[in-house]
């Protein structure tokens, strides 16, 4: 098969990774990749939101199946272009993605097919929005509306915190995104993601994961894209997993599906869960990042066995099997991040380290310089690995991240104490 990835970050690297193991791959082209996933792949500029070009270039190419990385692609409607061009693709459309690209259409979706969440209100006025937090009190969960990178939640636990999210919010600090705010119950509790495959009926669990979103060690400081993240989550057990199955997953899947909108492709369910049972946070339509890290190197090259069938409408005649042991990774990030940070400083040490199916360094932010490689983002680097229990992953990829000379790139140093 000729399969094309679009997306260049860590989450398309791990997923350009583990197509590659399976031996239905023959030629993998990504667009725009990194200089990591050029070690393994073809790489393309083609631009990843341009639905006809997308097409286009899959013609060129015969293109038989596409893989959509991140969710701005799919919130742009390139799966609906794929599929009108009769092209096998993984991803939901436009209509189903806004699960992720709407938190309030979520909520009424949650709403529709009694899925437990947070309660909540919606507002397009700031001073309504104002009034609303003064009168709800601290500590209180301010959220853009739209996509806005995984930065648009304010989790305040002041009153203060919380007006000056709304400023912020309102104030267009993330674009249209925050044309109209969403305004939610705190829930305590421990946050874990469940990762499911559906192909507009059938639902198949993948895994697992539990990441860090704050930039400090002990969860302190802005929250991040995601600073690390572990596989298998601990909190998650199997009832646990088979409550959000049936009282959040499912009746979402036929919900969507009722409004003439079936959902195909990854639903990662972020759930807050406390005294034994699980509570929707936010669905995403894509694989987390820097979750699906850890679950590629769990799931392997099967994964494209997996989502081709997912997107051909057969889930219920195939199953995930499990390396039976756990994951994780620590992100390195250009010093500064989440605020500014500085591009084009070098990473050195990168050759001397272990590929194989236990340790893997996925790029997100970088480039091929003059034989160099070069830190272009704020999260660079996902160093991954793979062992027997999770406190030996975790010894694993620390081992890798000291070996890396990066003076200008920071880590947190204690991904997975939650789980240790």
């Amino acid at each position: 098969m000729n399969i094309l990835v679009l997306g260049g970050g860590g989450r398309e690297h791990a997923l350009a990774w583990a197509i590659k193991q399976n031996p239905k791959c023959d030629r993998l082209i990504v667009a725009p990749g990194n200089a990591g996933i050029a070690m393994i792949a073809e790489m393309s500029d083609l631009d990843p939101l341009n639905g006809a070009a997308v097409v286009n270039f899959c013609e060129e190419n015969a293109i038989d199946f596409v893989v959509i990385g991140p969710e701005a692609p799919l919130a742009a409607g390139v799966a609906d272009r794929l599929r009108e061009a009769g092209v096998l693709c993984f991803g939901p459309s436009a209509a189903a993605a806004r699960l992720e690209a709407s938190k309030a259409f979520t909520k009424e979706i949650c709403d529709a097919c009694g899925a437990p969440t947070a309660a909540y209100a919606r507002f397009t006025d700031a001073g309504a929005a104002a009034d609303y937090v003064r009168a709800q009190g601290a500590p209180i969960v301010v959220k853009a509306d739209g996509l806005a990178a995984g930065k648009g939640v304010i989790v305040a636990m002041t009153l203060d915190e919380a007006l000056a999210g709304l400023d912020e919010i309102f104030g267009g600090a993330f674009g249209e995104a925050g044309a109209e705010v969403v305004i939610e119950e705190f829930m305590d509790g421990e946050e874990a993601s469940f990762f499911i495959l559906s192909d507009g009926v059938n639902v198949l669990p993948v895994g697992t994961a539990q990441d860090h979103k704050r930039v400090g060690d002990g969860d302190t400081g802005p929250n991040t894209g995601g600073m690390g993240a572990y596989s298998p989550a601990p909190v998650l057990t199997p009832a646990i997993q088979d409550q959000v199955l049936a009282e959040i997953v499912r009746p979402t899947v036929a919900e969507m599906a009722r409004r003439g909108t079936p959902f195909q492709g990854v639903l990662y369910a972020g759930l807050m869960i406390k005294d034994g049972r699980a509570r929707l946070v936010e669905y995403n339509v894509r694989f987390g990042d820097p979750e699906c890290q850890v679950l590629m190197m769990r799931l392997g090259g099967q994964v494209l066995d997996l989502m081709i069938a997912c997107a051909e409408g057969r889930l219920d005649q195939v199953r995930a099997h499990w390396a039976e042991d756990h994951a994780l990774t620590v992100v390195m990030a250009a010093r500064g991040y989440p605020g500014s940070y500085v591009k084009g400083t070098a990473i050195k040490g990168l050759d001397a380290l272990p590929a194989d199916s236990f340790n893997m360094v996925f790029h997100a932010g970088t480039t091929a310089k003059d034989g160099a490689v070069l830190a272009t983002g704020g999260r660079v680097l996902n160093v991954t690995a793979r062992g027997a229990n999770l406190r030996e992953a975790q010894a694993r990829a620390y081992a890798m991240v000291d070996a890396i000379d990066w003076p200008d790139g920071f880590c947190r140093r204690d991904i997975g104490w939650r789980a240790l």
